[in-house]
C-alpha cells in the first residue's frame, strides 16, 4: 500500500467486535519493550565517543525506550486511538506492578548465606520520587503522542506518515521530558535547575532523533500490518478521553 492510499479505510467507531490478527502481538511487544527498557536501561549510564567532543555519557535506556513510542505510533496508525489507549493502560498497569514487585522483593530479608543483597539493591532498588515521575511522564507522554498522531492522520487524509510520527513524538516526548525531569530531579542534591533543563532538552532531542532514524522501519511495519489486517483506521468520530473504555 502506498502512502495516502486507503483502500481499507474505515472509521474507528465501526471496528467494535472486529477480529484483529496481530493486535495482541503488538500490545505484547509494547509492554515488553516498556518493561525491559526500564529494568535493563534506566539504571545504567553508558558513554559514546563523538568526533570533536570525546566520550559523552548518556542514559542507556534511551536506546530502547523510544522504541515504545514507535510501537505506540504503529498502534495508533493501524488500529486507532481507542485500541492504542487500551495498550497504554496495559503498559501503565504493568509498570505499576513491576515497581511494586521490585519494592517487595528488594525489601524481603535475605537469607543469611546469600551475599548478593547489596548488589540486588543497587540494580533493582528504586527511588520513589523517580518511579512516580516516570509513571506520570509515561502516561501523559504516550497519550499525547497517540492523540496528536490520530488527529494529524485525519487532518492529512492519511498522507505524510513521516510527518505524523515525528510530529507526535516531538509532542509526546516533549511532555514526557517536561514532566519527568523536573519531578524526578528538580531540587535534588547535585541537580541544579540549569542541569535539569540541559538534560531535559538533550534527552528530548536524542529521543526525537532516534524516532526519525527509525522512520523507514515504521513505514515497513505499518504497511505490512495494514495489508495483513485489511484495514486503515481513521479516528473521525473517536472519543479521545484517556479514561474512556470503548474500543
Amino acid at each position: 500500500m502506498t502512502e495516502g492510499a486507503t483502500p481499507y479505510r474505515v472509521s474507528a467507531t465501526k471496528l467494535h467486535g472486529q477480529s484483529l490478527r496481530y493486535y495482541d502481538f503488538v500490545m505484547a511487544a509494547f509492554v515488553a519493550v516498556l518493561l525491559l527498557s526500564n529494568v535493563l536501561g534506566a539504571g545504567k549510564v553508558a558513554q559514546i565517543w563523538l568526533p570533536g567532543v570525546g566520550f559523552w555519557p548518556f542514559g542507556a535506556g534511551i536506546l530502547f525506550f523510544p522504541v515504545s513510542y514507535v510501537i505506540g505510533d504503529v498502534l495508533t496508525e493501524v488500529y486507532g486511538y481507542a485500541r492504542a489507549r487500551r495498550v497504554i493502560w496495559a503498559g501503565f498497569a504493568a509498570t505499576v506492578f513491576m515497581a511494586l514487585m521490585a519494592w517487595v522483593v528488594v525489601a524481603l530479608p535475605p537469607a543469611p548465606d546469600w551475599t548478593n543483597q547489596a548488589s540486588y539493591e543497587a540494580v533493582f532498588g528504586q527511588v520513589p520520587r523517580i518511579v512516580f515521575a516516570s509513571m506520570c511522564a509515561f502516561w501523559a507522554g504516550e497519550f499525547v503522542n497517540s492523540y496528536v498522531l490520530a488527529r494529524l492522520k485525519v487532518a492529512t487524509g492519511g498522507r505524510h506518515l513521516w510527518m505524523r510520527t515525528i510530529g507526535s513524538t516531538i509532542a509526546g516526548q516533549g511532555i514526557d521530558s517536561l514532566i519527568f525531569y523536573p519531578l524526578a530531579f528538580l531540587g535534588a542534591e547535585g541537580w541544579t535547575t540549569g542541569l535539569v533543563l540541559t538534560v531535559l532538552f538533550t534527552q528530548w532531542i536524542l529521543k526525537v532523533s532516534w524516532e526519525a532514524l527509525l522512520t523507514p522501519f515504521t513505514y515497513v511495519v505499518v504497511g505490512w500490518l495494514k495489508r495483513a489486517e485489511g484495514m486503515d483506521v481513521f479516528d473521525e468520530e473517536t472519543d479521545f478521553n484517556p479514561f474512556g473504555t470503548r474500543v
